[in-house]
């Protein structure tokens, strides 16, 4: 009889722990350095999301990696092995993200990256078994430009881009689709994310006088090239990557990128949208949400990413739930395996439908064509 009541109580407190067990949220993104026009809006956005999901209260550790590779491998390592968290969300940006992999792959948490590169989910590395994202793929993003530039009657292209994973995975994907497109890349350059000056490289550039220029940078520091373009007389076409999709980079470029042209979200012009695009309605409702907090105008794509990164959590956690209980392994791996069958889920980028071999899930309606036009983004038909 003794035995039958411990047995009850025992039950009854599990049943209590498991009513109230917390799930923690571990985030690392660039808030400050060069990339901190992209990570301030994803911080922005995370204090938008829900902090109960599936009946458990949702804890966020957000912690600034300073656009530094070597920070965000140790905010990493703090989160998972300190602070036990359930899932990383994180970096901000490509080289971050790409040396998160081993860490949590080690630790066996899953991660959601708001970083662009096709390299970060490649399902041929057995460790982003663990790893997804929110971003469009760089990959994704150089066929448009492609297909574009060949339908403007570009022949020949000069390309500029940052310095590390994110330039060179750019330039790879790009130069694959310039030959499928008849494009003759007749230069390519690369340059610092904090240099103040890309005189030299521009130089080169025009000198091989090409139709167009594609600047694969991101954030404010993408604008250096090509206001060095226009005040050295570039008269050709400027394409940018879907990188540059905030609105500090107009005000930074000001008059120097009116013309540009770039892929994007769709969510860079939701309200230009069709009705009949699933993703308008998703789009404009984060937009509306993030402007009455701060402020008119203030959206950015790369909040966006974060909202994306919220709505996975929100559609995976509960299925988790059934499985076992945050701050175990279990629940670890039921997350993982629950966001790998997400499946037409309706983001403010794309609908995303993941598989094993595929950590985005994003098709053709996760990017459109942009014109930059009197200072604002205007879809290009």
């Amino acid at each position: 009889m003794k035995l039958g009541k411990l047995t009850v109580a025992v039950a009854a407190a599990f049943t209590t722990f498991a009513a109230y067990a917390d799930i923690t949220v571990g985030v690392t993104l660039s808030a400050t350095g060069p990339a901190a026009s992209l990570g301030i809006p994803e911080k922005n956005t995370l204090a938008l999301l829900p902090t109960t999901i599936g009946g458990q209260k949702v804890n966020y550790i957000v912690l600034d990696d300073a656009s530094d590779t070597t920070t965000a491998v140790k905010n990493v390592r703090k989160l998972i092995s300190e602070n036990k968290v359930d899932v990383i969300v994180g970096s901000t940006i490509t080289p971050n993200s790409l040396a998160m992999i081993d860490v949590v792959a080690e630790a066996e948490t899953p991660m959601i990256s708001m970083a662009a590169s096709a390299r970060i989910v490649d399902p041929a590395n057995p460790k982003t078994r663990w790893v997804f994202k929110t971003p469009q793929n760089d990959q994704q993003m150089a066929i448009a430009i492609a297909a574009h530039m060949a339908g403007q009657g570009v022949k020949t292209v000069a390309f500029i881009g940052f310095n590390d994973a994110y330039g060179e995975g750019w330039y790879q994907e790009f130069v694959k689709y310039a030959d499928t497109y008849k494009l003759k890349v007749v230069a390519s350059e690369r340059y610092s994310r904090a240099d103040t000056s890309v005189t030299g490289q521009v130089l080169k550039m025009m000198a091989a006088k090409p139709d167009a220029v594609l600047i694969a940078g991101s954030g404010t520091p993408a604008a250096l090239p090509q206001v060095t373009l226009k005040e050295r007389g570039f008269a050709g076409k400027y394409y940018q990557t879907h990188g540059i999709a905030n609105n500090d980079f107009l005000r930074v470029g000001g008059k120097n990128v009116e013309g540009t042209f770039l892929p994007a979200g769709p969510i860079l012009v939701a309200a230009q949208l069709p009705d009949s695009n699933p993703i308008k309605k998703s789009a404009l409702a984060y937009i509306a949400k993030y402007e009455a907090a701060q402020g008119k105008g203030s959206i950015s794509t790369f909040g966006g990413h974060a909202w994306d990164a919220g709505l996975l959590l929100q559609n995976a956690v509960p299925a988790a739930l059934k499985k076992a209980q945050p701050g175990t392994k279990e629940f670890r791996t039921a997350l993982r395996d629950a966001l790998e069958a997400t499946k037409d889920l309706v983001g403010v980028h794309g609908v995303f439908n993941m598989s094993p071999s595929d950590h985005l899930g994003f098709d053709q309606r996760a990017r459109v064509m942009v014109r930059i036009e009197n200072g604002a983004w205007k879809l290009d038909k």
